[in-house]
């Protein structure tokens, strides 16, 4: 299984995952194209071997398969390594391409596209996230699509299922109203300043993108009543307002303790993962650059998410849900069914490999 990078691995897991489970005889090669994923997944043990995809050569792509010798091949939503792709096709490998999305912009469906479509009708079948990438591959004559939906779905839903409590955490927020904001920027936290000097009685576990030493001693000049995750007691039932989380690897679990998630990088160049927070039956809040997300135009469509553009939008926002009650439980329950009615489409491509023997020890 090839992927991109982190993200796009956190798509291929459940896939990976569910493979081993039911070949359990067969030796897992993941490969990986940036550092971002590879240096946080290289000792990930659900993998045989964690590599870097050589560069796209002729000759790399040959030599690379004929050491790995694979029985399948998976590539992940975005790559398209084309000697790569060739000479998966020229040793008659099956090879399958998962969580796919196709936009009309893409080179496939230029004039200058022809050769790329060849190499996508070579592909065994492709399974895409929507309809809308279904039609667009139908109309440049690739015929072995699927439509399985998104493997993330997938995923969050494993990380909620099998949840670990944190008691440092369950202490700070016992009897109270709590916001968590995960994966915030500067323009995020200033709104979330904000908030907190409107709502005194409201509780915040702010997860910063950036732990850096000097990022964490702005956010604890923007918030005086704060303390860090790395300072907390867990003794005490309560530390102040804000609870900055000062290392990685707890944010798919705080969602959890949330009343109300705020999701940041909506004011930058995008939002983070809303599906790690949503996932929880909690509304989801954030801001206006989210239009290229589809979960997140979906959230808003069900009532399980809110979009502010301002910092007193978001005041309006929670103010909102925690005082009407039953706005909060219907956004709580738009946004668990959301996740649960998208999941499944690890099970999809699971089960085509069944069917079709591509795998068979």
């Amino acid at each position: 299984m090839h992927c991109a990078s982190l993200g796009e691995f956190e798509q291929g897991r459940p896939i990976l995952e569910s493979i081993r489970k039911n070949y359990p005889n067969g030796k897992m090669v993941l490969s990986f194209f940036s550092p971002s994923g590879y240096e946080i997944r290289k000792d990930y043990p659900g993998a045989d071997l964690v590599v870097y995809l050589p560069l796209d050569t002729p000759q790399n792509a040959r030599d690379f398969l004929e050491l790995i010798q694979p029985d399948l091949v998976i590539f992940v939503k975005y790559e398209y390594w084309r000697n790569f792709f060739q000479e998966i096709r020229a040793r008659g490998l099956p090879f399958l391409q998962v969580s796919a999305i196709f936009q009309p912009h893409q080179l496939f469906f230029r004039w200058y596209g022809r050769g790329w479509r060849k190499h996508l009708r070579s592909m065994t079948a492709l399974f895409v996230q929507d309809k809308s990438s279904a039609d667009l591959l139908n109309s440049i004559e690739v015929k072995q699509v699927i439509v399985s939906g998104d493997t993330r779905f997938d995923r969050v839903l494993a990380i909620c299922n099998t949840f670990e409590s944190i008691s440092k955490i369950e202490q700070f927020c016992a009897g109270r109203n709590i916001l968590v904001a995960g994966s915030t920027w500067a323009p995020d936290e200033l709104a979330l300043s904000a908030l907190a000097e409107r709502f005194s009685d409201l509780a915040l576990i702010v997860a910063p993108h950036e732990i850096q030493e000097d990022h964490l001693q702005q956010l604890e000049k923007l918030f005086p009543d704060s303390i860090r995750y790395s300072a907390l007691d867990s003794d005490k039932a309560s530390h102040g307002q804000v609870l900055i989380i000062d290392n990685i690897g707890l944010l798919s679990r705080l969602y959890h303790y949330a009343t109300i998630c705020y999701v940041g990088g909506g004011f930058g160049a995008g939002i983070h993962n809303t599906l790690e927070a949503a996932v929880h039956g909690r509304p989801v809040i954030f801001g206006p650059h989210h239009q290229k997300f589809r979960e997140a135009k979906e959230l808003i469509a069900c009532g399980g998410a809110f979009t502010i553009r301002q910092k007193e939008e978001l005041i309006l926002c929670v103010e909102k849900l925690l005082e009407n009650e039953e706005v909060l439980l219907q956004s709580s329950r738009a946004a668990a069914d959301y996740v649960r009615q998208n999941s499944g489409s690890t099970e999809i491509i699971l089960r085509y490999i069944q069917e079709k023997r591509l795998l068979t020890s």
